[in-house]
């Protein structure tokens, strides 16, 4: 389970912690990474919904790293990782049910929009632009930009915001992807909406894709590189 992980690295790299949250002036390799530490575990706690008291957070690293015993017994900190890991489970089945749902009324209510048009296996898109030249076969490299979002309009990666478009096999990508860039021509700029059966499914791609979601994507095929 990822929040074995993630409480996990709790433990690692941490220089020293004070009980309550200060300003520390980031003046050193040791407390820049100690703050880069902070964030990525923040980012990964956030994005799994998981709610911790920042006060026992900080007496607890502060007790490992000055050599102290725990204050939790071995069978008390299995205790409470069970129950941390089983309401971990619930919540990300009832976000995945969620998901599905929204999805689905989403879906629905877009290939009526002017301009949208559903493909036999549910993609749909929108052209921005056309483009020109023959299309990208199964068997080549593409170069696109793109930018891509959840249905509430958290932006997930975007090639635009590393101003850097991105290369790869046609078949290395999403299925939504593999489909629409075999239908797109060189310039081209297409909005995708795609089904999560055609995206990550029920697993989703943590901590960023939450489980059944619906994506969106700007994508804008820059060239074709060949085989």
């Amino acid at each position: 389970m990822r929040i074995v992980l993630v409480l996990g690295l709790l433990f690692l790299g941490v220089s020293a912690c004070n009980r309550e949250a200060q300003e520390v002036e980031l003046d050193s390799q040791e407390r820049k990474l100690s703050y880069l530490i902070g964030q990525q575990i923040g980012r990964e706690l956030k994005a799994q919904g998981i709610e911790l008291d920042s006060k026992a957070l900080a007496m607890s690293i502060e007790d490992v790293m000055s050599g102290r015993e725990s204050r939790l017994s071995e069978q008390q900190m299995q205790e409470v990782m069970m129950k941390a890991t089983q309401d971990a489970m619930e919540g990300a089945e009832r976000q995945s049910t969620a998901n599905k749902e929204d999805g689905g009324r989403f879906l629905e209510e877009n290939k009526a929009k002017d301009g949208v048009q559903t493909t036999e296996s549910g993609l749909q898109y929108r052209v921005i632009e056309e483009g020109e030249g023959r299309s990208p076969r199964s068997t080549d490299e593409v170069v696109v930009h793109y930018r891509g979002r959840l249905l509430d309009g958290t932006e997930f990666d975007s090639s635009y915001a590393r101003n850097q478009p991105a290369r790869f096999p046609v078949t290395g990508v999403i299925p939504g992807w593999v489909e629409a860039l075999q239908l797109m021509k060189p310039g081209a700029k297409w909005e995708l909406f795609i089904p999560s059966e055609l995206a990550y499914g029920e697993r989703g791609s943590p901590p960023r894709i939450p489980p059944n979601a619906v994506l969106i994507f700007e994508v804008e095929l820059v060239e074709i590189v060949g085989s």
